[in-house]
């Protein structure tokens, strides 16, 4: 009984160390381009060349990237680096050795990581989008880095260059339901350096990697929802026939 007690109280605990660390920071909504091909081709060169160093996409083979518009030769060419072949599966050659040693864990698999963190607050889409976007500096971590999405994440800014460096500001509110307790609640950020793009590129080139990481997570869900909507058609004009037929072969019996 006592046992069950102190699990109640530790689950009673989670919203509220949740809300203490910013884990519920509000997720802003990803574009939606798995349908755009040229988002998509520029979301596959970004995931090659910032997250593939780390991470891996051990579901994906660098040839199906054909169904995205890319040929062969434009695989070779800009995605291959390090001697794979186009048939190969999307693996990099960090050891989980020195991922550990690095950074504190080994870092998980991409490929279908778009649909691994979906929850009520919002798509996976919806959370890369917003995780990616919201990395600020903090010299108390190991790596220099922080985030609001993912608080104490073990994770650098890989795409700092881009974006530039920025700082949080943060402020202390009353509780709004115990006025003798206080909020550390996010304020706003601060740019230190700017990067290559500015605030409105660097968002653009973000929607374009959470596509490709969208489309990575299923890579025919275009033609599941096509083939669904047809489905549907096909089934109401069934539909409809069946009607009119009954309403035909009944009404010669009255």
């Amino acid at each position: 009984m006592k046992l069950l007690k102190k699990l109640i109280a530790a689950v009673a605990l989670v919203p509220a160390l949740a809300l203490a660390s910013g884990a519920t920071h509000p997720l802003d909504k990803a574009p939606d381009r798995t349908t755009d091909m040229a988002a998509l081709q520029n979301g596959a060169k970004l995931f090659v060349n910032y997250c593939l160093n780390c991470h891996s996409a051990s579901a994906m083979r660098y040839n199906r990237l054909r169904d995205i518009g890319l040929t062969e030769d434009q695989i070779k060419q800009n995605l291959l680096f390090t001697g794979e072949k186009v048939g190969d599966l999307m693996k990099n050659t960090l050891s989980a050795k020195d991922a550990k040693a690095w950074f504190g864990a080994v870092p998980p698999d991409l490929s279908v990581i778009a649909r691994a963190k979906a929850s009520e607050a919002g798509t996976g889409a919806d959370w890369l989008y917003t995780y990616l976007r919201t990395y600020y500096k903090d010299e108390s971590r190991p790596t220099g880095w922080n985030n609001l999405v993912f608080p104490n994440v073990g994770m650098p800014h890989v795409l700092w260059e881009l974006q530039g460096v920025r700082t949080a500001k943060f402020v202390e509110e009353k509780d709004a339901h115990d006025a003798s307790k206080s909020v550390h609640k996010f304020s706003g950020f601060e740019t230190v350096a700017a990067g290559k793009l500015s605030a409105a590129e660097y968002d653009n080139a973000v929607g374009d990697l959470v596509a490709y990481l969208q489309w990575m997570g299923e890579p025919a869900q275009n033609t599941r929802k096509r083939l669904g909507v047809i489905v549907l058609i096909f089934m109401a004009v069934l539909a409809t026939l069946a009607w009119r037929l009954n309403a035909s072969i009944w009404k010669e019996v009255k």
